[in-house]
């Protein structure tokens, strides 16, 4: 879980955290009726010792067995209430804080989703995993639960010195400058014993994470013979936690210390001025046993205060974070899969003049002023080496970024002038690095085209070759291919994204070295499908194996971002000196 920064609590960041109570607001009757709720309990608890003073006071009075008979009725009466009151204001606050986080978390999971890639390009999964799990559940927390404590705990401290000083304003005097400075040392001490908890849990942890990675790869540690290094590293960890164990165990010795001496012994200094006062004929018995529990609620908030106060400064970092997302501009998507008439591509592609920096790299320019043509229903191939920028150009034809400068005309139309929605629906991706998700594998070819029907699912898997080992599965269609595919191997989770760009059926695919990482046979039956994929519509093939792309109708190659060649293969291997020509030197050790 990611630790929330505390923050000061500035008039600023309280006026940022207030605009969250919006997803409050469909609630607010709710909301409203629960601190009714939690005002009545708060002034029934507050009731409750000066019954009991009273029924103490009529008890050493040998006041009439009536008068002590009503006041037990009464106390009787306040706890109900209280009980009550209590029971609706829990169920009230409870509902009102589970259907604020799921709107909480709705929110902003749906903007999170509509983010640019480059928003994701700067933040890690964890980071943002983090906002929608801990941190909103912190918001939702203060939001309800805090505040209403807050509010509670204010009652009782007025409420309780107010009734103190109505019974003894000199004891009233005496007590707070006692039990609360006590108080909050205790808070503040033990907090500081908490402090020196949390480096030991740490400590452990980092101790743990040793023992992870010796274990899981203990054969380099023991290829590498750094047994005893190893065991160096752990005794460290150990002995470190070992020594601030016992520093905390020192602290919550003084701690115990503290809390018996101190904080009962200001209780005693407070009964022995009450007891001072009632030989003085000032108070009587009951109104100091009033006084003594009255001291303790308003000792013990007090003390509460600080948590509160730490809860609420949490409040504030986490609310910061979550702004910083809401900031973030969306993309303009559209949830309309019907693609009009005017956004519809038949497949021609045109590059003018383009180039590109990513946002979180400015400094390099990745693609160099590129002009290429693409005719509709081409076969063309992308060839260059690692870093060349041929990645880069499959993201932009998706827009996943913009282009510095320059354009890219689909047909007649600048890409800018698409929504992205009907773009990238007619453009697929088959990646080398194929991601699947952990539910069955109908799920994922559909996932190609909601609301596809079983027919399209299954005809999609033949055409993609998909059949011949789903059907050997006990689950065929239903299989569950686990986290990522895991359960599959490289060329079946290949040809389940193939299945899944066959029912996208689009306009123009992009092959980003999908047949790179598998053995022959795989590549075989990938090869093939791939070949049944590509009829019919503008294919963009992404490689580093020449053999793959010899029969396209142009091959690009891009070299540190520049397009420096262009051409057939039999053109290009024409070229003396050429890149292409080098390159299928190195592969395959001739001109063939």
């Amino acid at each position: 879980m990611t630790e929330i920064p505390k923050k000061k609590i500035t008039l600023e960041g309280l006026k940022k955290a207030l605009r969250l109570y919006k997803y409050i607001k469909p609630f607010r009757v709710e909301y409203a009726w629960g601190m009714f709720f939690l005002l009545g309990s708060s002034l029934a608890s507050l009731a409750f010792p000066k019954l009991l003073g009273e029924l103490v006071s009529s008890g050493n009075a040998n006041d009439l067995t009536h008068n002590i008979n009503r006041i037990a009725l009464m106390l009787v009466a306040t706890l109900l209430i209280q009980s009550v009151f209590s029971y609706f204001r829990v169920v009230l606050f409870v509902n009102v804080t589970e259907k604020t986080l799921a709107s909480l978390r709705q929110s902003t999971y749906n903007h999170l989703i509509r983010l640019p890639i480059r928003f994701f390009e700067k933040h890690r999964v964890g980071e943002l995993n983090s906002r929608i799990s801990s941190d909103i559940t912190l918001l939702q927390e203060t939001l309800t639960s805090t505040l209403a404590e807050f509010i509670r705990q204010i009652i009782i401290i007025v409420g309780g010195i107010a009734l103190l000083a109505v019974t003894s304003w000199k004891l009233t005097l005496f007590m707070l400058a006692i039990l609360p400075p006590m108080m909050l040392l205790a808070v503040f001490f033990g907090r500081y014993i908490r402090k020196l908890s949390r480096q030991v849990q740490k400590e452990v942890a980092n101790s743990n994470t040793i023992v992870e990675e010796t274990l899981q790869g203990i054969q380099i540690v023991k290829t590498y013979t750094n047994e005893f290094l190893e065991i160096a590293r752990f005794r460290s960890r150990t002995e470190e936690i070992a020594t601030i164990g016992m520093k905390s165990g020192k602290y919550r010795g003084a701690f115990s210390a503290f809390m018996i001496f101190g904080l009962f012994g200001a209780m005693v200094a407070v009964i022995w001025k009450g007891s001072t006062l009632m030989s003085s004929g000032v108070i009587d018995s009951g109104q100091l046993f009033s006084f003594v529990i009255y001291s303790g609620f308003v000792g013990g908030t007090i003390g509460g205060l600080a948590g509160i106060f730490t809860q609420i400064q949490k409040f504030i970092g986490a609310t910061e974070e979550l702004f910083e997302i809401f900031g973030e501009e969306e993309e303009l998507l559209s949830d309309n899969n019907n693609i009009t008439h005017d956004e519809t591509i038949k497949g021609n592609i045109t590059f003018k003049d383009l180039s590109f920096r990513y946002p979180t790299r400015p400094d390099e320019e990745v693609l160099k002023n590129i002009n290429l043509s693409i005719t509709e229903n081409q076969l063309v191939a992308l060839v260059g080496s690692s870093g060349a920028g041929k990645s880069t150009i499959a993201a932009l034809l998706l827009r996943l970024f913009e282009p510095t400068s320059g354009d890219i005309i689909f047909d007649i139309k600048n890409s800018r002038d698409f929504s992205l929605s009907s773009l990238r629906g007619q453009i697929a991706i088959v990646p080398q690095d194929v991601f699947l998700f952990g539910g069955s594998i109908r799920e994922n070819i559909a996932y190609g085209k909601q609301g596809a029907t079983e027919e399209e699912i299954i005809q999609a898997a033949a055409k993609a070759n998909a059949l011949e080992f789903i059907n050997r599965f006990p689950d065929r269609l239903n299989t569950i291919v686990g986290e990522r595919g895991t359960q599959l191997s490289g060329g079946q989770r290949q040809r389940i994204a193939i299945a899944r760009a066959v029912l996208k059926n689009p306009r123009i695919l992009i092959l980003d070295e999908a047949t790179s990482s598998l053995d022959s046979e795989s590549e075989r039956l990938v090869q093939d499908a791939l070949e049944k994929l590509m009829a019919g519509r503008t294919s963009i093939v992404i490689a580093h194996r020449l053999s793959t792309i010899r029969r396209s109708d142009q091959i690009f190659v891009i070299d540190k971002g520049s397009l420096v060649e262009k051409g057939t293969h039999e053109q290009l291997l024409r070229l003396e000196n050429g890149i292409y020509r080098n390159l299928n030197i190195l592969q395959f050790h001739d001109l063939s």
